[in-house]
């Protein structure tokens, strides 16, 4: 007869394995997509960002409630329920009715209705593995369990990259039979066997201030990307401003609250746990410095690497997919082996080193030319997807270990929280970074290009009008920018272009030669940035202490006292 234990991690990784197939998929299927309903890339990029970011930031701000709720009420019964409601999110994502902007609005409507069975999936696999295996083997558990997160990406990018070229509605489909399987197999086979808080009451002052802060200032983040007015950027916006000052102003009294109430939502007791509070900070850290990551190279590889090299823009998302998996690789590779190791010796040396290299490969990255030697990227990529996998597995198997039984949900729920946070406050700053840095280079450069091409000066004009976020939206979507820009001209001034002109513009070098170096030095600049958010997490995993053992024995292979 199967272990329990063994029951519990495969259909917990069925789960992690749907939510993560989804998230690549679309991103993959993205060009599909817009095609699908009738977008623009070049007036509608506002939806491809809430495309995006609101299964983020729904995600976000339910972790921590329903990791709490599931404390309470069961964590079985709730995690069953997510599946349930993410097939059904993916059943309505399929049937979006419309096409246009109302179409957009729906898909973002019902991806956030997928993610609220993303939370409570994301709020209990990692406690329910807690609560099934012996601490000696946690660690290799959710190893495995985040080795089919990065699976997922792999089926991901490839299934998204050929259903997307049959019909794009197929990609949501996908999720539907695991939803349904996964429902139906732990509906069956789970069952309840950490400690249940019954009796206690939802903190619901706690709940509202959390979610509304946190929501307030996501949104206000993802705003501050589009243009406003003559800016380039949303940051001078009102609402934008107004919005990460509200939103800062209910987490700054959120803590205040929760000293308050009897049944907190936040156990802020659970940061005097040494192991908790140091892993939980360098998981922010972590997922902060990484989570831009994928989104960025694969703008560099759309917009600028793939066109060099004779891809065509409306094949460079596949394509961009297939030359990031070293990156996913690496961290398979690493993941159970750092779980294992982790279980033998504990954490803090394995995320510790995990970090430290993860910022040498930021640094060498931010060296490369953009026109680069493609196994010299991949080796240092793959290099980053090692660092990455050394410390995930450890780091959450340490976090896990370190709380009581009856606290494990929220504990979840926390640590997710602050993951998911730190990944779209990296997305944010990657995507800040870029915007600024082209905004200051991308028009000079780009009128010296138009001169160069024969292009009348009016054209230069007319494109300087055009937002930098705009041009590279485009191209991740798949579209030849110029070609968009060159056929909303007036009439008057695109037939004073030479036929010669016209196909040097929109020729798959031009563009990607034109944005090259100003993207490169925005991209170094994020790139530095992230090995300074990898090194401080080093530096606070190192700090962790002692980690003890359940039965509050400290474990074999150390030797430092705890504090």
């Amino acid at each position: 007869m199967v272990q329990y234990k063994w029951i519990v991690l495969s259909n917990t990784t069925m789960g992690v394995l749907m939510s993560s197939i989804d998230s690549t998929i679309v991103l993959i299927s993205m060009p599909a997509i817009f095609r699908g309903i009738d977008l623009d890339p070049m007036t509608s990029f506002q939806y491809l960002i809430w495309i995006l970011f609101g299964y983020m930031i729904v995600t976000a701000t339910l972790l921590v409630t329903f990791g709490r709720i599931s404390d309470m009420y069961g964590r079985v019964r709730l995690y069953n329920l997510g599946f349930a409601i993410f097939a059904a999110g993916s059943v309505l994502v399929y049937l979006t009715p419309s096409t246009g902007d109302l179409g957009a609005v729906e898909i973002i409507s019902f991806r956030m209705v997928q993610a609220v069975g993303a939370a409570f999936l994301f709020a209990n696999s990692s406690a329910l593995i807690t609560d099934a295996f012996p601490e000696k083997e946690l660690g290799r558990a959710l190893g495995i369990n985040q080795i089919a997160s990065l699976a997922g990406s792999f089926i991901g990018l490839v299934v998204g990259g050929t259903l997307a070229t049959i019909f794009w509605r197929d990609v949501f489909l996908v999720s539907v039979p695991v939803g349904v399987v996964g429902a139906v197999w732990s509906y069956w086979k789970l069952k309840e066997v950490g400690v249940i808080t019954r009796g206690q009451r939802l903190d619901i002052w706690g709940n509202v201030t959390f979610a509304a802060g946190l929501t307030v200032i996501l949104v206000a983040l993802t705003y501050g990307l589009l243009p406003f007015g003559g800016s380039s950027m949303g940051w001078g916006d009102p609402y934008v401003v107004g919005g990460i000052a509200a939103g800062a102003a209910l987490l700054v009294a959120f803590p205040f609250i929760e000293r308050r109430v009897r049944y907190p939502m936040f156990r802020l007791s659970l940061f005097r746990i040494r192991t908790f509070s140091t892993g939980a900070f360098a998981g922010l850290l972590a997922s902060s410095a990484r989570g831009g990551v994928m989104i960025m190279l694969s703008i560099l590889l759309q917009g600028i690497w793939l066109p060099l090299h004779g891809v065509s823009f409306s094949d460079t998302p596949f394509w961009a997919g297939i030359y990031l998996l070293p990156l996913s690789a690496g961290f398979i590779t690493m993941g159970p082996v750092s779980g294992w190791l982790s279980d033998r010796y504990g954490a803090r040396g394995l995320a510790t080193l995990g970090m430290l290299i993860t910022a040498g490969t930021f640094i060498m990255l931010a060296q490369l030319p953009y026109d680069f030697y493609y196994p010299e990227f991949a080796v240092l990529i793959y290099a980053q997807g090692l660092g990455m996998g050394m410390f995930a597995s450890p780091n959450t198997a340490s976090i896990m270990d370190s709380v009581p039984r009856e606290h494990r949900g929220v504990a979840a729920g926390m640590r997710s929280t602050l993951q998911n946070t730190g990944m779209m406050a990296s997305i944010s700053m990657f995507f800040a970074v870029m915007v600024v840095a082209l905004s200051a280079g991308l028009p000079q450069a780009m009128s010296s290009s138009l001169a160069q091409a024969g292009a009348p000066p009016q054209v230069a004009e007319y494109f300087a009008s055009i937002s930098p976020t705009q041009s590279m939206f485009s191209a991740f979507l798949g579209y030849n920018p110029v070609s968009g820009m060159l056929a909303s001209l007036p009439a008057s001034i695109s037939s004073s272009m030479s036929p010669q002109t016209v196909a040097t513009l929109t020729g798959l070098t031009w563009f990607p030669t034109t944005i090259a170096e100003a993207f490169m030095s925005s991209l170094r600049d994020a790139f530095y940035v992230s090995a300074g958010l990898s090194v401080v997490a080093a530096l606070a995993s190192s700090l962790r202490g002692k980690e003890l053992s359940r039965t509050g024995e400290p474990r074999a292979g150390r030797s430092e006292p705890n504090s």
